[in-house]
């Protein structure tokens, strides 16, 4: 039944209502290659359902997609191009969406948009006709606007400036949404890990792992190889690069061009438990991205028992807790090249590290996560209707920057 509107323009809700989510969620978290994104997606909402909330996320089509229930969350793939290139199932769910949005209304209650790349957002408050809360897990539409010559910040930039509330993944990307839009209200929830990662056997391996989508530039697979050119003349063991992505032809032609065949193995997507063994298996795990939101095989890598090496950039220097792995200067591949070297042959430390980094893992929960982006969603639900607010300049009041959850304990 849907909630009257109490005499102040609030809904009324009783405290046993369900509230109906409509997640603009992108990916959905079965297609090979999904990210770490559609994973946070899954595991909020299927808690969200087990505290009595309904979720249908909306997610591109894919070879192979179905409509499906899964854990009590409803997937709907909408769009075209479900055999064709990432960019054109993008398109066909970005022209499809608005119109599917609208069928939906009526049975909705609040709509999550996710920002996804390559611009970020549609600037969903603008078009749903309900309360929008924008869940942030990528703000990077600038590198992509210096790769493919392309203003996609400014799209960015206005759909940010739209939203009144949204959820940010860790403290550096709460401070880059508020300072282009500082009249938002933006709450910290970091992304939890499965615990099953916590389990899986652990040894001081031979290997160094990357595990990502294979994105050469943005992912810095092109720093990767030039460090592991000159770490690999020094050290034992293989350099495996797990995933999938646009990039992979390019990063096997980057391979055989450095002369790297037998020192580099692409092992394809992994998940699930394989992605954990894989992980607790290997000596150290390596994140050269040259941008991150938060980290999430940052994360899961500690979890799995294993040190993680890293440049110094804003969402990973959050993850990677002291003690737990090693940040180097932002793309020096030297320094880079030099720390593989340094720690791959201290097994003290890095069995030290490995018990400092699942320590750590463990005090991310995600249901403790849940509870607290529901709360996010009672609060909007909750709220005065009203279209969203002009932007107030910065150092005026009504900024709002809540730590709900800060990355670190």
């Amino acid at each position: 039944m849907k909630a009257k509107k109490a005499p102040n323009n609030v809904t009324s809700r009783a405290p046993g209502d369900r509230i109906k989510v409509l997640h603009l969620g992108f990916e959905d978290p079965q297609m090979p290659g999904a990210g770490g994104g559609s994973v946070r997606t899954h595991e909020i909402n299927k808690r969200l359902v087990a505290q009595g909330t309904d979720v249908t996320v909306l997610t591109t089509r894919y070879r192979g997609w179905t409509a499906r229930t899964q854990d009590g969350v409803q997937y709907i793939p909408i769009g075209f191009g479900s055999g064709s290139t990432r960019l054109s199932r993008l398109l066909g769910y970005c022209l499809w969406l608005p119109a599917e949005v609208r069928k939906r209304r009526a049975s909705t209650d609040l709509v999550v948009e996710d920002f996804f790349a390559p611009f970020s957002t549609m600037a969903a408050p603008l078009w749903t006709g309900k309360p929008t809360v924008g869940v942030v897990q990528w703000l990077h539409a600038r590198e992509k606007a210096r790769q493919y010559k392309i203003p996609l910040h400014w799209i960015e930039y206005a759909g940010v400036r739209q939203h009144r509330r949204m959820v940010a993944v860790s403290q550096a990307t709460a401070g880059q949404l508020l300072r282009m839009n500082p009249g938002a209200h933006v709450t910290v929830i970091a992304n939890g890990v499965d615990r099953a990662a916590l389990k899986v056997p652990w040894v001081v391996g031979q290997d160094i792992v990357y595990l990502g989508r294979l994105e050469f530039v943005g992912k810095g697979l092109d720093l990767l190889l030039q460090a592991w050119a000159e770490a690999a003349k020094h050290i034992d063991g293989t350099l495996i690069i797990a995933g999938t992505g646009p990039d992979e032809r390019c990063i096997r032609d980057a391979v055989i061009a450095a002369g790297l065949s037998n020192r580099v193995r692409l092992s394809g997507w992994v998940t699930g438990r394989e992605k954990f063994a894989l992980l607790g298996a290997a000596r150290l795990a390596v994140i050269p991205s040259r941008a991150e939101t938060f980290g999430m095989v940052a994360l899961e890598s500690l979890a799995s028992g294993t040190p993680v090496i890293a440049f110094n950039i804003p969402g990973l220097r959050e993850v990677i807790a002291p003690g737990c792995g090693w940040l180097v200067e932002p793309f020096d591949v030297g320094a880079f090249a030099t720390e593989l070297v340094k720690r791959y042959s201290a097994d003290a430390d890095l069995a030290a590290a490995g018990l400092a980094g699942r320590t750590f893992a463990a005090t991310l929960n995600w249901d403790d996560l849940a509870s607290l982006q529901l709360n996010v969603y009672r609060a909007v639900v909750a709220e005065p209707s009203a279209p969203p607010p002009a932007v107030k300049r910065a150092g005026k009041k009504g900024q709002t920057h809540e730590p709900s959850h800060p990355v670190r304990p």
